[in-house]
């Protein structure tokens, strides 16, 4: 939809890829939808969800045996993001490193992102 032909919408780093095909193959899913909703006191926040059933419409990565799957609502947003996954002392989780990210609170898991004609304008130079 909004991708850059010969590029991934995303990229997923070696931990996260793991922790991925580990979930998938713990209950037989085809993967992780990503996608955005409204929320949180920064405006947007991330939504993982397991997926049984891809959906045509969606954005597919596949990496080391792990499958993401974005929803076409959020591919705009998401196009450059690094998914990670971190492991602390105190928590452990999936992080998105995106570029499209302008503000976010002080929690981390509330987002704002640059407004659509920005976003648009910036996919549509990188295309050339």
């Amino acid at each position: 939809m909004f991708g850059i032909p010969g590029k991934q919408a995303v990229t997923i780093t070696e931990a996260a890829a793991k922790q991925i095909a580990r979930l998938m193959a713990k209950d037989g899913h085809q993967g992780l939808r990503i996608g955005i909703k409204k929320g949180g006191c920064a405006g947007m926040e991330y939504t993982m969800d397991y997926v049984t059933e891809i959906d045509p419409h969606d954005e597919t990565v596949e990496q080391d045996g792990a499958r993401v799957m974005i929803a076409p609502m959020a591919q705009m947003f998401l196009f450059g993001t690094v998914i990670d996954y971190e492991v602390s002392l105190l928590e452990s989780g999936f992080k998105f490193r995106n570029p499209n990210v302008t503000d976010a609170c002080g929690c981390g898991e509330s987002i704002k992102f640059k407004d659509v004609a920005e976003l648009e304008a910036e996919q549509g130079a990188a295309r050339g």
